[in-house]
């Protein structure tokens, strides 16, 4: 039986989903997330999960933040990309992160089933009306180069990153991940090596360049 993580904070849309997943699997094992913590700690619990159904603008994720860090922690599971952002080149960043799909949440149930059934089936899903314009959208010479970075670290050499972004110290780190002092300073030593940073501050950035301004936020404003 499949296994799917729905990873989104309005729970309007995420009943959608899970109706869509049922119509498009029949048997499946379904959980549920409102922000990236609890989906990060879901994917902790449930490591054989098949495929990730992620917002990018839940709370707790930053644009691509989120998708890089499941990439890195769990590179098994599968990751369709949800937003209400359709730009074309936000879409090629994503797919250049790892995404396996690109899901628009104006979407309707006929797209939400067959986004579901190809991405398990190991197909790239994108919906008919965005393919042409991504397909000319050029991928950044940039976020390949940092996607490839990311992807170098470790899960746990992600975890300490992410933390050193959000301004956590060294012994603050070390509390949180339940691990010494001098671990979490080797950890930093590879990371700032892969990379190619010097310093907090500068590996800090290197997140920051995969936020996202979130549409709907936009509108509000």
């Amino acid at each position: 039986m499949p296994s799917l993580l729905i990873a989104d904070d309005h729970p309007l849309f995420r009943a959608a989903l899970r109706q869509a997943a049922r119509d498009a699997l029949g048997e499946v094992e379904l959980f549920e997330a409102g922000d990236l913590e609890t989906a990060l700690a879901t994917l902790e619990a449930q490591p054989q999960m098949d495929l990730v159904l992620l917002d990018l603008h839940m709370p707790g994720n930053h644009g691509l933040a989120g998708l890089a860090a499941i990439r890195a922690q769990y590179p098994g599971v599968a990751v369709v990309v949800v937003s209400a952002n359709d730009d074309p080149r936000v879409v090629r960043r994503a797919l250049d992160h790892g995404a396996a799909g690109y899901l628009p949440k104006s979407a309707g149930l006929d797209e939400l089933r067959d986004a579901i059934r190809s991405v398990l089936a190991c197909d790239t899903w994108l919906p008919q009306a965005l393919r042409a314009s991504v397909a000319r959208a050029a991928s950044s010479p940039d976020d390949a180069h940092l996607a490839a970075r990311l992807a170098s670290l470790s899960p746990q050499q992600f975890r300490v990153l992410a933390l050193v972004a959000e301004g956590l110290l060294n012994k603050q780190i070390a509390d949180r991940l339940d691990v010494q002092e001098r671990t979490v300073k080797a950890h930093l030593t590879a990371i700032f090596e892969r990379l190619g940073v010097r310093n907090r501050t500068q590996a800090s950035v290197v997140l920051r360049e995969l936020e996202l301004r979130d549409p709907a936020r936009l509108l509000q404003g």
